[in-house]
């Protein structure tokens, strides 16, 4: 259509098609009009406007045109200007493509953009002189409904449904999708998802990304969604932005996961201390393995990797007694008390030890966590195996380890 002649009721030209404007909300867009050049000069044309519109052209139903200068209105795209050459996110495939051609169709004397052609046949058409016979790759159309996310220049364009659509996707494959757009664009990816698959996709993330998402957030929501995240995540990306920025988002921050995050700022990176997180939990051993198991089952939170279960001095101590795996409390003797079925002797690290002695020592013992126990005994976090071997595993298989764990 582009290029092609705008004729009047009597058939002609008075203007050239440059561009096909239609408005976002719905799976397939309306077409809601065109931008027309008329002696180097570009106006609007509502679809009202026209008698007809296809491959050849349109036609005016009136001889009446407004050539006041189009502006762009709020929640409108410009096909050409906006989509074509741009990347955007296919939920259905998983992947970032690049859009050579737009599929129009008209329903029930509507247009609207039902495809995005993201084949070299889509390409050719578009480039190849006229006359010329195209190529004999196949045609690759994606359903504009499946399209997650469009990279596009353009500040007034946002797919609105994008929450909706990427949400049908593992915070892996957002975070990977995100990390094949520009560092702008993979921002406004996390930026269209709710917090907790914010936070999620963010920890999938590499770290300086991390940072620099969440430092070019606007603050309350960068608060929340580290909220979300996972203490030594959050700690992480703190540690990573400038000390101002990193404090004034910790303050905004909710109290409870505040005092966690602020817990293990201190440590350095290099250290099990700054390795680990405090999602853990604790359990006095004068409880019995039954009473244990209720607990657990009142608990309005539980951490996400809870593979084994930590007994303390008493309620509300934090000295470290014993260990028991969530297998063994499962099925031990319900009347048992937790002093009876725990290991007393058990592996584990100092808050200063080295990381990657630490992941060593996961690595060896064949161990899910490891918990991180200062002078007085007392336990301050565990290791986690997934933080450990991203330390031992080569570059290229860390992006795997969500997949395996």
């Amino acid at each position: 259509m582009l290029g092609r002649p705008l004729r009047d009721v009597e058939g002609d030209r008075v203007a050239s098609i440059k561009d096909v404007i239609v408005r976002l909300g719905e799976d397939h867009p309306p077409v809601t009009g065109l931008v027309a050049r008329f002696a180097r000069r570009d106006f609007y044309l509502p679809r009202a406007r026209l008698a007809h519109m296809d491959k050849r052209g349109a036609q005016l139903n009136s001889d009446t045109l407004d050539l006041r200068p189009f502006a762009r209105r709020e929640g409108e795209v410009l096909l050409a200007r906006d989509v074509l050459d741009k990347q955007l996110i296919d939920v259905d495939g998983k992947r970032v493509v690049r859009v050579n051609d737009v599929q129009l169709i008209e329903v029930r004397g509507e247009w609207r953009v039902t495809g995005a052609d993201v084949s070299l046949q889509g390409l050719w058409r578009r480039l190849a002189p006229a006359g010329v016979a195209g190529t004999r790759n196949p045609v690759e159309v994606i359903d504009w409904a499946d399209v997650g996310y469009l990279a596009t220049d353009a500040a007034t364009v946002r797919l609105k449904s994008s929450r909706d659509k990427l949400a049908r996707l593992h915070p892996v494959e957002i975070a990977r999708l995100a990390e094949a757009l520009s560092i702008h664009q993979g921002a406004e990816v996390v930026a269209a998802l709710d917090d907790e698959t914010a936070a999620e996709t963010l920890e999938e993330m590499p770290e300086e990304s991390q940072a620099r998402i969440i430092g070019d957030m606007d603050e309350e929501r960068a608060a929340d969604i580290l909220e979300w995240m996972s203490p030594d995540e959050a700690a992480d990306v703190l540690g990573d932005l400038p000390e101002a920025k990193a404090e004034d988002l910790l303050n905004r921050m909710e109290d409870e996961e505040q005092a966690d995050v602020a817990e293990l700022l201190p440590y350095e990176d290099d250290t099990a201390g700054g390795l680990m997180t405090t999602e853990f939990v604790t359990l006095p051993k004068n409880l019995t393995v039954g009473e244990a198991l209720a607990r657990l089952r009142e608990m309005a939170e539980t951490p996400n990797m809870i593979y084994y279960l930590y007994v303390v001095e008493q309620e509300g101590s934090w000295k470290l007694n014993g260990v028991i795996a969530l297998r063994s409390l499962i099925l031990g003797d319900p009347d048992a008390p937790l002093a009876a079925v725990m290991r007393e002797e058990f592996q584990a690290a100092h808050p200063d030890d080295s990381a990657k002695e630490v992941a060593q020592k996961i690595a060896e013992y064949n161990l899910l966590a490891l918990p991180v126990v200062d002078d007085e005994g007392d336990i301050a976090g565990i290791v986690t195996v997934d933080d450990a071997m991203e330390l031992l595993l080569p570059k290229g298989w860390r992006q795997r380890l969500p997949k395996i764990f």
